[in-house]
């Protein structure tokens, strides 16, 4: 209950509060590249529903075609904008009205595509007993992510092989250790590695 009403105050008040910076990025965005403002793409989420996750775009149209996953930080497929963007993780400032809608939660598990949760052991699917989130155990420790991805012969395999069954380990021990202060340490962890990269 707690942390609900943590991501209903925070959630809401910081829409309110980068209006005017969204405004001025949806703007950038567009003079950027030909597309939409925002990326929509479904999710899978609590008790395994899908949903729809919102992001600043930070691809060229059509880029998902060429694949899911995104092979380094500098991939062509990123803009000019869109780099800045990632590089400090402004274009998740749109999932706040998913946390203020209850879709996500400031902390947890990162939500998947349906694609890769197909390849989930059962016992697995405990990630999914809670909201998913903007930053979470795993996504600290996979920040790199992207560019491991890069070097793999195979990135599809490595992704579902190596790094999605690392992720909900983490994420397991996320769920045991849940607690608010602890999610108040990951988001200090969280901004400061975004700060200092």
């Amino acid at each position: 209950m707690i942390k609900r009403i943590f991501d209903i105050i925070f959630s809401f008040f910081g829409i309110i509060l980068l209006a005017p910076i969204l405004m001025i990025l949806a703007i950038i965005i567009k003079l950027d590249s030909k597309g939409p403002i925002l990326f929509i793409q479904s999710r899978v989420g609590l008790n395994n529903k899908d949903f729809n996750i919102f992001k600043f775009r930070t691809m060229k149209m059509e880029s998902d075609k060429k694949g899911l996953l995104t092979l380094g930080n500098k991939d062509s497929r990123i803009t000019k904008v869109g780099y800045f963007l990632r590089r400090y993780k402004i274009d998740e400032f749109p999932q706040l009205l998913n946390i203020l809608l209850g879709d996500m939660s400031f902390v947890g598990p990162r939500p998947e595509l349906r694609k890769y949760v197909n390849y989930y052991p059962k016992e697995d699917l405990i990630v999914l007993s809670v909201r998913p989130g903007i930053t979470s155990l795993a996504s600290i420790e996979f920040r790199n992510e992207v560019e491991l991805l890069k070097v793999a012969k195979d990135p599809e395999a490595f992704f579902i092989q190596s790094i999605i069954p690392k992720k909900n380990r983490l994420n397991e021990l996320y769920i045991e250790k849940s607690s608010f202060w602890f999610d108040l340490k990951l988001i200090i962890i969280t901004i400061f590695r975004v700060i200092t990269q």
